[in-house]
């Protein structure tokens, strides 16, 4: 597998550090994750208003070939374990709030002086020396969305701030926390070096946003959402949703001069695409729900016109399993039993990921791992303290 023999100390929870290292360890890393006594926080987040044989979906989603190992950090014998268990690792992930590992002494500083090429990522909502930061701000991707803008350019602009329907924010930090990851061990490879790597939600929100805000900043223009639904505050009409007599349709960008004709309004091929764009949505809208959405699509597709009929998650998913897709995938949960899971996107030639781990029950191995640096009788002593599960 392509990233065999990469060892992960991983201190992560929720999505910003699980999703990246799953990512990672799908891809060959050895992914040791270290939870609390009671088991990492998005365990017990109920999705739906339940959980799957006790366990988040979240959770299930986001955890699956790694190695759980459930301790107290505040031991100083589990510290000095977890130091020499780190000694041996290439990389540390921790997503706490700043300075929290290092008052812990599982900081940066405390991991360079037993493996000083280590290459340590940081993940957090605000940055880690920011003023929201310093404040103690909670950064959770709605926060993030809300205060990035966001939010505010999802929607009509009679409607609330929208945000997206799915956590955009967290999942693409997990991302770019993967490619900062990545490229420090390409560093120290070329350059015989460690290093510190940090992401934070807020950047990935902005960063998200380049286009627009080069248009914002550079154009000397603010823009604004379109109040009949245009599907992006800073692009022209026809973009967006479109009701059909049977449900939606989704129209990406396309010239009035072709689109127009087609949907039976050739008056909007002289119009304004940005000033009136507005009113070329509502034109175009009272002719889309006149038929269905197939109609419309085979009328469209031949045509060149971007377009796709709107439907839910579940209908996708039932294809993907139709289909045999691979992103499908099926592994047994300790109390569930047979659980479906979201494969890796990722797909390699040579070194293709492969499923060695179902998501780990709390603490599943802590005796493999830690039995790696300690004798059973210290294992034993530690587990009647209960600084280990």
């Amino acid at each position: 597998m392509a990233l065999e023999g990469v060892r992960i100390l991983d201190f992560t929870q929720m999505m910003l550090g699980p999703y990246g290292t799953q990512m990672l360890a799908d891809l060959g890393a050895d992914v040791i994750k270290v939870e609390r006594l009671d088991g990492e926080w998005e365990r017990g987040l109920k999705l739906q208003g339940g959980l799957v044989g006790g366990d988040s979906a979240a959770f299930l989603a986001m955890n699956r070939n790694k190695r759980s190992v459930a301790v107290d950090l505040s031991s100083r014998p589990v510290r000095d374990a977890l130091l020499e268990i780190g000694a041996g690792c290439d990389v540390v992930v921790e997503n706490f709030r700043p300075g929290v590992l290092d008052r812990k002494g599982l900081g940066y500083a405390d991991f360079q002086r037993v493996r000083p090429d280590i290459v340590y990522c940081s993940g957090s909502g605000w940055g880690q020396d920011t003023p929201y930061a310093r404040e103690g701000r909670p950064g959770q991707d709605l926060l993030i969305q809300a205060m990035s803008g966001l939010a505010a350019n999802g929607g009509r602009s009679g409607d609330p701030p929208t945000p997206a329907g799915t956590a955009v924010v967290d999942a693409a930090t997990a991302l770019t926390l993967v490619n900062g990851i990545l490229a420090a061990l390409m560093a120290r490879v070329r350059h015989g070096i460690g290093q510190r790597v940090e992401v934070d939600l807020y950047s990935t929100a902005i960063a998200l946003q380049c286009q627009e805000i080069s248009s914002l900043v550079n154009q000397d223009a603010e823009f604004s959402r379109s109040a009949a639904g245009v599907g992006q505050a800073w692009l022209d009409a026809p973009f967006g949703i479109y009701r059909t007599a049977d449900g939606w349709m989704a129209v990406a960008m396309a010239p009035l001069e072709v689109v127009g004709p087609l949907f039976g309004v050739p008056e909007v091929a002289s119009m304004d695409s940005w000033g009136a764009r507005d009113d070329v949505k509502r034109r175009i809208e009272e002719r889309t729900a006149l038929r269905p959405t197939e109609e419309w699509l085979d009328t469209l597709l031949p045509a060149g016109v971007w377009c796709a009929r709107v439907r839910g998650t579940k209908e996708a998913v039932d294809e993907l399993r139709a289909d045999g897709s691979d992103l499908i995938v099926r592994t047994r949960h300790a109390a569930a039993g047979d659980i479906e899971l979201i494969g890796c996107p990722i797909r390699m030639s040579e070194t293709p990921w492969r499923l060695r781990y179902a998501p780990p029950s709390i603490g599943e191995h802590t005796a493999e791992v830690l039995g790696e640096v300690l004798a059973p009788g210290d294992l034993a002593r530690l587990r009647t303290d209960g600084v280990i599960a």
